[in-house]
């Protein structure tokens, strides 16, 4: 029988490169995004089925679209990848408020009720993974972007300790820098970051996939990150703060 995934923000960046990856494996995919032109143009590319679902996870009517589709027990999804997601630019005392909200809703929320909508048919069939897309980020005290890829980590790592005996794992992967849209529309330049410091996102997504293979609960992306990840919580919270990237460190 075919596996099949449900992925969103599947319309560019890590969403496209885990439909790509997932379809390699043989999946058939659910691909959820805004823009619906793009959805089906990935889908034109995609060698298996694959069902184009546009919607604005932001609003109560496009999230509850995706919840409803993942809890359709007659197509039933194997796999649900939240990748969807939006940082704000500006530091925090200069952010606009409702920008902060859609943020955190989308980061923190939108995770939270799509695991929902999903674990009931998972754990009734005996097996079923749950990927959220969290950040490197989600460790450092860099911002209120940092702040809910926190909750993601710490929702990922409850919901794969309670729910990992009845066979579905929910991991986090922890990505740094992406050269992906999602940094170009927050405005960071290559130039911030050592080319070193830039990890490719088809690599980011072979691990995220590989460590849900494994039943692992959190996984850092890429190798020197994974390096330098043990040292974080030994440098001083005012250094880390004072980088001056604010909210855009990480994914």
């Amino acid at each position: 029988m075919q596996m099949r995934a449900l992925v969103t923000g599947a319309s560019a960046g890590l969403g496209a490169e885990f439909a790509r990856q997932l379809a390699a494996d043989g999946f058939s995919l659910v691909l959820v995004a805004r823009d619906a032109d793009r959805l089906r143009a990935l889908a034109d590319e995609l060698p298996v089925e694959t069902e184009v679902l546009p919607a604005d996870l932001t609003s109560d009517a496009g999230l509850e679209l995706a919840a409803a589709r993942l809890g359709d027990a007659s197509r039933p999804v194997d796999v649900l990848v939240n990748n969807a997601g939006f940082a704000v630019a500006e530091p925090f005392h200069a952010s606009v408020i409702e920008d902060e909200r859609r943020m955190h809703e989308l980061l923190s929320w939108v995770p939270l009720r799509l695991a929902h909508a999903a674990l009931p048919g998972m754990r009734a069939r005996g097996r079923g993974g749950i990927l959220n897309v969290a950040s490197l980020a989600g460790r450092l005290p860099s911002g209120s972007y940092a702040a809910a890829k926190s909750q993601v980590i710490t929702l990922s790592r409850a919901l794969n300790a309670r729910y990992h005996r009845d066979g579905v794992t929910v991991t986090a992967l922890l990505p740094g820098f992406v050269p992906t849209e999602f940094h170009d529309r927050m405005g960071v330049s290559p130039d911030v970051v050592p080319r070193a410091g830039w990890s490719d996102a088809s690599t980011v997504v072979r691990d995220g996939l590989h460590a849900l293979r494994r039943r692992r609960g959190v996984v850092v992306s890429d190798w020197r990150y994974r390096l330098a990840a043990p040292l974080i919580p030994l440098v001083p919270d005012r250094v880390i703060a004072g980088v001056g990237l604010g909210g855009r460190i990480g994914r």
